[in-house]
C-alpha cells in the first residue's frame, strides 16, 4: 500500500451560516490539499462531523470530493461505527471502486473487550472487498485497541494494511512498529507526534492540520520519511503551537478557523459542537496570517 505513505489529509467538511454544505469550499479545500503535495484525501472521517449529517448529505460530499479530485489522488473513504452488522451491510452494498482503502474506527460507546474489538474488525476484514485502515483514537471511543490485538488483526486478515494511531501514546505507537508484519503501515492520527512516529518507523500520518497547511505538513512528513531529522524539525516546532491550537477547543472547530482565516470558508460547525471563542479566533488568525 505505498499510495498510504506518507500525508492524508482528514477533510472536513465547509458549511454556510445556514449550516447547509458549501459546496464551493469543500472543493477550494480539496484542490489546496492536492496542490500543496499531500499524498492521499481522507473522506467521512472524524473531522467531517458525519456523526451530524444525514444520509443524503454524506452522499453528496463524497461525490462532490471525488469530483473535485479527478482522479488526481488515492482517496480513503472512512466507513466504521458501533453496530458491527450495520457496518458489514455498508461494506457489501456501497460501491468502493473509487477508493484504495477503507478508514474503519474501532467500536465506541459500547466499550468492547479486545476480543471484541478483534471479533468486529474480522467481520469487516471479511466483509471489506478493498484494504482496511483501523484507526484507534480512545478518547473517542473510550476503549483502547491494543498492539496486540492489532498485531493478531494484522497476521490473521491480509487486508487489514495499516493502522491510523491516534491514542497520543509515543510508546504504544512504538511497540507497534516493532512488532507489526513487515509491510503494515502504521500511519499516526495525532498531528504533533506525527514526526516522531515516522523517525520511529512509522510509514506518515493521516492529518488534520494538513488541510490548512498542506505544502509545509507534507514536506516535514517526507524530510521525516527520508531521514533529513533537522530540516523535519524545524517545520514541526513551526506549527507546534498552531496544531495545539487547532485542537485546543475540540476538532474540527480549530481546523475552521484555519479555514476562515485563510478565506477558505466559514468557521461553522453543526451542533453539539461550538466555534472557537474569540481570544483562540485571534490567535489562529494571528498565525495563519503570519505564516501564510
Amino acid at each position: 500500500m505505498q499510495s498510504l505513505i506518507g500525508t492524508g489529509v482528514a477533510l472536513a467538511t465547509p458549511f454556510k451560516k445556514d449550516l447547509s454544505i458549501d459546496t464551493e469550499a469543500l472543493i477550494r479545500i480539496v484542490n489546496l490539499s492536492i496542490d500543496g503535495g499531500v499524498e492521499y484525501l481522507v473522506i467521512l472521517g472524524t473531522t467531517a462531523e458525519n456523526a451530524t449529517m444525514n444520509k443524503e448529505e454524506r452522499e453528496f460530499v463524497i461525490k462532490t470530493i471525488i469530483e473535485a479530485n479527478k482522479g488526481r489522488l488515492p482517496m480513503v473513504l472512512g466507513v466504521g461505527g458501533n453496530n458491527t452488522a450495520e457496518v458489514v451491510e455498508e461494506l457489501k452494498t456501497r460501491d468502493l471502486s473509487q477508493f484504495d482503502a477503507i478508514l474503519s474506527i474501532s467500536p465506541y460507546y459500547n466499550k468492547p473487550t479486545q476480543e471484541g474489538i478483534y471479533q468486529h474488525f474480522k467481520a469487516v476484514a471479511e466483509a471489506s472487498p478493498i484494504p482496511v485502515i483501523l484507526y484507534n483514537v480512545p478518547s473517542r471511543t473510550g476503549s483502547n485497541v491494543l498492539p496486540s490485538t492489532v498485531i493478531r488483526l494484522a497476521n490473521d486478515f491480509k487486508n487489514i494494511v495499516a493502522i491510523k494511531e491516534a491514542a497520543g501514546d509515543m510508546i504504544q505507537a512504538m511497540r507497534l512498529i516493532k512488532d507489526k508484519p513487515k509491510d503494515f503501515l502504521v500511519l499516526s492520527g495525532d498531528d504533533m507526534i506525527a514526526l516522531p512516529i515516522v523517525l520511529a518507523g512509522g510509514s506518515g500520518v493521516i492529518s488534520v492540520i494538513a488541510q490548512g497547511f498542506p505544502k509545509e505538513f507534507s514536506e516535514m512528513i517526507r524530510l521525516g520519511l527520508n531521514r533529513k531529522v533537522d530540516d523535519a524539525f524545524k517545520i514541526q516546532y513551526l506549527f507546534s503551537d498552531c496544531i495545539d491550537m487547532i485542537f485546543e477547543q475540540g476538532n474540527p472547530a480549530g481546523i475552521k478557523q484555519v479555514y476562515q482565516s485563510l478565506g477558505l470558508a466559514e468557521n461553522t460547525v453543526r451542533l453539539p459542537l461550538v466555534k472557537v471563542d474569540e481570544s483562540l479566533e485571534n490567535r489562529i488568525d494571528k498565525f495563519v496570517k503570519k505564516n501564510q
